[in-house]
């Protein structure tokens, strides 16, 4: 969330960032200053009632001294009052605050002056075109009739043992996802990133901390009897281990990988672009993030779409970068790219990545600072990305690389699967 202290320097300058996104933060930015102004000036009062009360006990020890008790009682009882107007005060000031932290809540970042202002995904701007658009014949077909044709994924048999968005791979398909996920770790690995296995659960604690709770609340699956959430992404459990920490400068950067399945309640639409692995409820994902030093946040960025950039070039995918605009920017990033693979079999573009840095609007509700050599406690940087979203990377390859007698392997993959091709 937004730090009030920089609201207070930069209202104007909040509000106009924040229109990138059409959203108008003109009177939720002034209520947060009022609040803040109430929080702070009961604060004062709080001091100074508790200075009053340290002066009156030691009056109060004189005067018993010089065997004034009488003085000594009158003063006590000024004290039993002032203990009950701190409290009362204190109540106040418990409200407000929480007051505040809600408001807070309800303001996304604030975009980057690099990304344009936008209502949606038609304003995005691309920044990068790798390859050129696959060219299929008339009959190729799309990867949910591959997948059944050469039985790699049974969609009906996930509807049956769960639901629509629950696929069952099998067979080839199932070594090549188990393949593609071991290949996505050796990569991060290589690149200095450090593997976790996490909790596919989190408590609500984390969800507030990365910023799913509480914007999207109704996209997660609770477990109501625990309290719990399953992740919607890794990034939630992996920056939550940094939660409430105090880092040293020696620490940076710190760069994270793991796999974890995704569990995301996405609302219900029909047609071609939902179909097969396009959307999902369940489906597989390797992350990576990364926690860093403001000064040197936007050189990660680089770095992690380089990285990812590799990756697909090692796949043979035809992909594009785009720089997401202020309207269809995630409620906590301040800039975010996303990377599209070609569906030659679609004729459409299938975003497989997006990686985002968030700034300090994560580690404000983290809590997680790190002392600067001013020796000041300031805010990190916390930034993530897909590396790789396993369904739609699964669904390029086999409809980009499909033949009249099956489907080749992209030649990086063949040592971890253990064929190259699919008859």
């Amino acid at each position: 969330m937004l730090q009030v202290s920089e609201i207070r320097e930069n209202k104007q300058q909040f509000i106009e960032g924040l229109a990138k996104r059409g959203f108008d933060g003109t009177q939720v930015l002034e209520e947060i200053l009022q609040l803040d102004e109430q929080r702070r000036s009961s604060q004062a009062q709080l001091d100074e009632m508790l200075a009053q009360s340290n002066r009156y006990s030691r009056e109060i020890g004189e005067l018993y001294k010089k065997g004034q008790a009488d003085e000594a009682n009158a003063l006590k009882e000024k004290t039993t009052q002032l203990k009950e107007d701190s409290k009362a005060l204190n109540s106040k000031m418990t409200e407000i605050s929480e007051q505040l932290l809600q408001l807070l809540y309800t303001v996304p970042n604030v975009p980057h002056e690099l990304v344009n202002p936008g209502k949606d995904e038609s304003d995005n701007e691309e920044v990068f075109l790798s390859g050129v658009l696959p060219q299929l014949a008339d009959d190729a077909l799309p990867h949910w009739e591959l997948a059944k044709k050469h039985g790699l994924i049974d969609f009906e048999l996930g509807v049956k043992v769960t639901g629509a968005g629950f696929p069952v791979y099998k067979n080839q398909g199932a070594r090549l996802q188990r393949a593609l996920i071991t290949y996505f770790l050796d990569k991060n690995i290589a690149a200095g990133y450090t593997e976790y296995q996490v909790p596919l659960l989190v408590n609500e604690a984390s969800g507030y901390g990365t910023g799913q709770l509480p914007d999207k609340e109704g996209q997660m699956y609770h477990v109501q009897n625990d309290d719990l959430y399953l992740i919607p992404t890794s990034e939630v459990p992996i920056t939550n281990m940094f939660r409430d920490n105090l880092l040293e400068l020696s620490d940076f950067p710190i760069k994270c990988t793991g796999y974890t399945p995704c569990f995301r309640r996405e609302a219900g639409s029909y047609g071609a672009h939902v179909r097969g692995l396009n959307r999902l409820h369940q489906f597989d994902k390797v992350e990576i993030v990364r926690i860093e030093h403001p000064d040197n946040s936007y050189k990660a960025l680089d770095a992690m779409v380089e990285h990812i950039k590799s990756i697909l070039e090692e796949l043979g995918l035809t992909y594009r970068i785009l720089r997401l605009c202020g309207g269809d920017l995630g409620f906590t990033s301040a800039m975010t790219y996303d990377f599209e693979v070609y569906s030659a079999a679609q004729k459409r573009w299938l975003e497989i990545s997006s990686v985002s840095n968030f700034e300090t609007y994560q580690a404000n509700r983290l809590k997680l600072r790190f002392k600067d050599s001013d020796g000041k406690n300031k805010l990190a940087h916390t930034l993530n990305g897909s590396s790789l979203a396993l369904p739609r990377v699964l669904a390029a390859i086999l409809e980009n690389f499909q033949q009249d007698d099956g489907i080749k392997i992209p030649e990086v993959l063949v040592p971890y699967c253990g064929f190259d091709f699919i008859k």
